[in-house]
């Protein structure tokens, strides 16, 4: 089920600023592409963004949710949520739906309040991993891992974030048949955050 729509994800730390890219396509397996303008990724306030990778009936359904939970936390709590509670908050969501889950692995890229990144990815029953580098979901996971470890660097600024995030997206959507056909790319600063959208091949 993880594979039947096709996805591609890179989640990658800066300085002071932290990344995420996307692909756009929504397939049906390797027979045809459904729509090449499907989103994946959703800011839910303005140092969190949450990517989320597998089938899309699943990834439209719990980014609903998540826009539930998070203004409810909001009015609860007077306050805006923390990256780290986020993903507590998601790992648990996920796990509560064990038995019958979400056909989605999520990815998290925050901005903390002292202008450190935060990036963290799980599997589709909530199990957390954290880095401090980038981590990578979907279809092609193996050729983004390849490409991230080959062209990361420590210590980014936004302008080179933007372009390693493009490159590495760009080189391992093109070693896939289920992902591609368009990219996205989100860049959060303590500034604001801003998006980019990718020409990519479509064959």
């Amino acid at each position: 089920m993880m594979e039947v729509n096709g996805s591609a994800m890179i989640v990658m730390a800066g300085k002071n600023c932290v990344g995420i890219a996307s692909d756009r396509r929504l397939g049906w397996n390797k027979q045809m592409t459904v729509a090449c303008d499907f989103q994946k990724v959703f800011q839910l306030n303005d140092r969190i963004i949450v990517g989320l990778a597998g089938l899309g009936t699943d990834v439209q359904s719990l980014r609903n949710l998540l826009r539930f939970r998070m203004n409810l936390y909001k009015l609860r709590e007077e306050r805006e949520m923390s990256p780290k509670a986020f993903s507590a908050m998601l790992a648990s969501l996920l796990y509560e739906k064990r038995f019958g889950p979400y056909f989605v692995e999520p990815v998290v890229a925050g901005l903390n309040e002292d202008g450190k990144p935060f990036i963290s990815s799980m599997d589709f029953i909530g199990a957390p991993t954290s880095a401090e580098d980038f981590v990578v979901q979907g279809t092609c996971y193996s050729q983004l891992h390849g490409m991230c470890e080959s062209l990361y660097r420590p210590d980014m600024d936004q302008n080179a974030l933007f372009e390693t995030l493009s490159q590495c997206l760009q080189a391992a959507v093109d070693r896939d048949a289920l992902s591609g056909w368009g990219a996205e790319v989100h860049i959060i600063t303590p500034e604001g955050t801003y998006t980019r959208t990718l020409k990519s091949r479509q064959d």
